[in-house]
């Protein structure tokens, strides 16, 4: 990786190979069996299913920043993005370097619409206060993804808050045991897809027809081939009102297959693997006898 992104420098993901394509397994290491099990199914569902509707040939993408304060880092990956009208930039640390990142990614891209994910890292009271400057300090931002971890501290964020900003909500739909079962009327305004770790392309759209809320499509850091199964999720959405973030592949120095940033939009491409990326990046024997393990136990919790 380019930087640091959620703690590595490195992304382990096992690819699988079936009759409709190429499908990809990558939960974090850290995540347990029950939580990573999705990301199997939605891995499946990618290598042996072309059933999917497509209302569009290509996905606008917003810029991601993370939560970097080089400013040779900033200015290398907004050069990256080409065309990216807008940026989602990670914030939640430390205020005043959230707020001297998000000054350099303005500098850079004035006429850019900034986004932030604070990944449930603030309190109500912190995000009260931070929106607060953050709105003084550097302007209306898009949204807000996830200020505030549970659903009743959203809440209580949107009653107490006196700027006017959108919350998108992630954890709090991925990270839900069930995901149908929450109210998110009061909480966010904006649904936050990722294919991986709800279950794959079918389970997102029931999940955001139950919900009818705009949707923004997001990856889980997947490598090209976990991407394009995003994408495939982008395209069926009948109603797609704002960009996606789906060029995370930019953080990476190297990958197993590439997908193009034009005019700030990827393409939807099936997307097979480099032979040479495949024997370059291949686990060591003990590492593969690991994911193979954890695949079958991944399998099991599917019954």
């Amino acid at each position: 990786m380019r930087t640091k992104f959620r703690g590595i420098t490195s992304r382990e993901v096992a690819l699988i190979e079936g009759p409709a394509g190429w499908g990809e397994f990558s939960p974090f290491l850290e995540y347990s069996d029950a939580e990573s099990a999705n990301w199997l199914k939605s891995g499946i569902e990618a290598a042996t299913s072309h059933d999917f509707p497509k209302f569009r040939d290509e996905v606008k993408v917003n810029g991601t920043i993370p939560a970097t304060d080089s400013i040779e880092e900033i200015e290398t990956l907004v050069s990256l993005y080409q065309g990216a009208e807008v940026f989602k930039v990670k914030v939640g640390t430390d205020l005043q370097t959230d707020l001297a990142r998000l000054k350099q990614v303005k500098k850079l891209t004035p006429k850019a619409r900034l986004r932030i994910d604070v990944n449930g890292s603030w309190s109500v009271d912190e995000a009260l206060q931070n929106i607060e400057n953050i709105y003084g300090e550097i302007g209306e931002l898009e949204y807000i993804e996830q200020p505030v971890a549970e659903l009743d501290s959203l809440k209580e964020l949107k009653e107490r808050l006196n700027v006017d900003v959108k919350f998108a909500g992630d954890e709090v739909i991925r990270k839900a045991s069930d995901p149908f079962a929450i109210t998110l009327d009061g909480a966010i305004d904006i649904l936050m897809l990722k294919v991986a770790p709800l279950g794959g392309i079918k389970r997102s759209l029931e999940i955001a027809q139950h919900h009818n809320l705009p949707v923004v499509v997001s990856s889980a850091l997947e490598s090209a081939i976990g991407i394009s199964h995003g994408l495939r999720l982008a395209a069926a959405l009948p109603k797609l009102e704002y960009v996606c973030g789906l060029a995370t592949g930019t953080l990476f120095t190297a990958d197993v297959a590439t997908h193009e940033i034009r005019d700030g939009a990827i393409s939807l491409t099936s997307q097979t693997p480099n032979l040479e990326a495949l024997e370059s990046f291949a686990a060591p024997r003990e590492r593969l006898e690991w994911w193979r393990e954890r695949i079958k136990r991944c399998w099991e919790v599917l019954g």
